[in-house]
């Protein structure tokens, strides 16, 4: 589709202003070439729409699941730990737990050994999700995947952890400028 060509002058009637308002809008050259940038951010946002709706289903937000799993998988761990093993900030993580300790799925409490430590265990209540979260990982990862063959889904990774390693040497460099 492309856009009407300006005549020149100002005045324009309900025909043209309906076909304007249909044309498509402009994107930046970045964004017309198909950048890579591009693309991530939006296989990164259809990837987070789809995980979210999946987990809704479950009654959980993006990004609670990965806490979920943590602890499901390595048991109660300190808050600070949990930072380090979603790849999340204090800020994120501490609302994150209180949403989780509000709806339920997980428990609050002063390590034994040092009272300034909190340590965040799964109840029986998300115990019981374990499965339907797994399933739901599953489920994303199939529809990820579709159509994929062996060999391209290892090619995938592959490209995906060297612009990974790209970004964050990036991201450190930028810390230190």
């Amino acid at each position: 589709m492309s856009q009407p060509e300006s005549t020149g002058t100002s005045r324009s009637t309900a025909a043209e202003t309906t076909a304007s308002a249909d044309a498509p809008t402009p994107l930046p050259c970045s964004v017309a070439a198909r950048t890579v940038s591009h693309a991530i951010f939006r296989v990164g946002r259809l990837h987070r729409m789809l995980a979210g709706q999946l987990l809704r289903r479950v009654g959980l937000h993006v990004g609670q699941e990965l806490v979920m799993l943590q602890l499901w998988d390595r048991g109660p761990q300190r808050q600070t730990d949990l930072v380090r093993l979603v790849g999340s900030d204090a800020a994120t993580m501490t609302r994150t737990i209180q949403r989780l300790e509000n709806a339920g799925f997980v428990r609050r409490r002063p390590s034994p050994g040092d009272k300034r430590v909190t340590i965040v265990e799964p109840t029986a209540a998300s115990n019981a999700l374990r499965h339907e979260v797994e399933r739901v990982w599953l489920d994303l990862e199939a529809s990820v995947v579709d159509g994929l063959s062996p060999d391209e889904q290892a090619e995938a990774l592959e490209v995906l952890a060297r612009i990974e390693d790209n970004l964050a040497r990036a991201t450190a460099t930028a810390q230190h400028a």
